[in-house]
């Protein structure tokens, strides 16, 4: 019996932006009408594959086949009109145009004459949305629809290009569970239809009900391939953090070598925290001079809880306390003003100001402060920023040197130095040591956990289990924006945050 020929493979794929690789011979293989999982970490490379496969990017090198051709787009449109359509996890369709105008966008149908043929526009959009049982006006404007029925019109367009191999980017993450379903019933009709469909997601659960295999990728690299009922939970979020499984079943928590501090009373407490579909129910706590982590895989809900706390985002439900007091805060000067301080996630598009000083990033959040009628005492601010460079060990020429031209490690030491100078009651840190180097993580962790001794609450989120789990005096675990588990300082392990992330729940079950 002969094997079916794949309807894709992309064999030995290499990309490197500005001399660093974003893929290293990577490897993706679909057959016809399959749903494959493509699945990874933020930076495994996942994104860089699509765009090779569309066109987006150009390969380095490496072979790509599609139906048994060599392929070679040089567009997203050149891929779309060869039968290869991506659904971005943003619909970039036009909400104040009709359903039909938005299937037929850019090859309208026209009339002789030129004009355009609403008529047959209308009845060839209704039939591709039959095809999904989805019956809507298709003469009215996208943006009356919901963002399931967008998602549908995003197929249909794309179906109507005779696509044979649809490619989802997180195509749920902004639906609510009666959204997804149809997604999903969408998914199983394109299979049904000889339709291959590479889905993207973080989402287990979903990719257990829909894919037939799934291809891991970890740092540029394809890591695993295997049929979704071949793989449990826990083998595929080993996978993806590159954990030995056994190693992970027999590993336990392991201590920060400092000595750990008091740990005191509630300081913060998060109760059934909500927010659209990103945050469904989370509930966390932070005591004084305690380090809380909060682990969960990519899209988890981490940093947009910590955005909600910190009034950066608005919450539809739940309450936030500092200290057993209530707090209603509008905007992030309100929770500055109770005391908390946030490190974001992006140290350079959402913290440093690459072209000022490190002077003036420092203060940046003291500066009114510092300043009496709209004029800044410069030299109360060089010794508060002579004193924080010393203290931290900043490594720079001085306080006005550019902050741009320091290393990741110090610009993160002059963010968190942002915040400590406020002597601030809770700080938040999202991903505080991600992309620097080896030495400066261990500087930083040791801050922390200094810090949290001088009887600071610290909410610590990383993707590092290694980090979680040898800095955290309590873990907080959440999956698809809600809290599963909390794990007390005797029962953090790799084992049992691995299983809370794959399963929900506390304990892993013994080997």
């Amino acid at each position: 019996m002969t094997e079916t020929a794949p309807l894709l493979s992309m064999d030995r794929i290499s990309k490197s932006f500005g001399g660093v690789p974003a893929l290293i011979e990577a490897s993706l293989v679909v057959q016809p009408a399959e749903v494959m999982g493509l699945i990874g970490q933020n930076g495994a490379g996942k994104s860089t594959m699509i765009k090779i496969l569309n066109g987006a990017y150009q390969k380095d090198s490496g072979a790509i086949t599609f139906a048994g051709a060599p392929w070679n787009a040089r567009s997203p449109q050149q891929a779309q009109r060869h039968g290869i359509s991506t659904i971005f996890q943003e619909i970039n369709l036009i909400h104040l145009r009709s359903v039909a105008e938005n299937i037929y966008l850019g090859r309208e149908i026209k009339k002789t004459g030129g004009f355009l043929d609403w008529h047959k526009m209308n009845q060839g959009a209704a039939a591709l949305l039959k095809r999904f049982d989805v019956e809507i006006d298709v003469s009215a404007p996208l943006g009356n629809y919901s963002t399931a029925i967008q998602q549908m019109v995003a197929i249909a367009r794309a179906l109507s290009f005779d696509a044979r191999l649809v490619i989802m980017d997180e195509p749920t993450s902004s639906l609510d569970e009666a959204e997804v379903e149809i997604l999903l019933r969408t998914i199983r009709q394109l299979k049904a239809d000889g339709v291959a469909v590479i889905y993207v997601s973080h989402k287990l659960d979903e990719l257990y009900e829909i894919c037939d295999r799934v291809t891991i990728m970890r740092d540029g690299r394809t890591v695993a391939v295997a049929a979704m009922k071949d793989m449990t939970k826990l083998q595929l979020v080993a996978a993806m953090l590159g954990r030995d499984l056994a190693e992970v079943r027999a590993s336990g928590a392991t201590a920060f070598t400092d000595e750990h501090g008091k740990i005191g009373n509630t300081l913060l407490e998060a109760t059934h925290l909500a927010e659209g579909r990103r945050v469904r129910d989370v509930s966390l706590s932070v005591k004084t001079g305690e380090i809380v982590g909060l682990a969960g895989l990519l899209g988890s809900g981490r940093t947009e809880a910590a955005r909600l706390i910190f009034a950066a985002d608005h919450k539809t439900g739940g309450t936030v306390k500092m200290a057993g007091a209530k707090e209603h805060f509008h905007a992030p000067p309100d929770a500055i003003e109770a005391g908390i301080g946030l490190c974001t996630e992006d140290r350079k598009l959402q913290g440093i100001i690459p072209e000022m000083s490190v002077g003036d990033n420092l203060t940046m959040a003291l500066m009114p402060a510092l300043a009496r009628s709209g004029i800044v005492n410069e030299q109360r601010q060089r010794e508060v920023v002579l004193r924080f460079i010393k203290e931290l060990g900043i490594k720079c020429s001085g306080p006005d040197q550019r902050i741009r031209e320091l290393s990741g490690g110090n610009q993160q030491k002059v963010l968190l130095a942002r915040w400590i100078c406020m002597n601030p009651r809770l700080l938040i840190l999202d991903e505080p040591t991600r992309g620097i180097d080896v030495g400066a993580k261990a500087e930083i962790q040791s801050l922390i956990r200094r810090l949290a001794n001088q009887g600071l609450g610290v909410l610590m989120i990383s993707s590092e289990l290694e980090e979680i789990i040898e800095g955290a005096d309590r873990v907080f675990v959440l999956r698809d924006g809600r809290s599963v588990a909390e794990l007390p300082k005797d029962q953090i392990s790799e084992a049992n945050v691995m299983h809370a992330m794959a399963h929900g729940g506390e304990t892993a079950p013994h080997a």
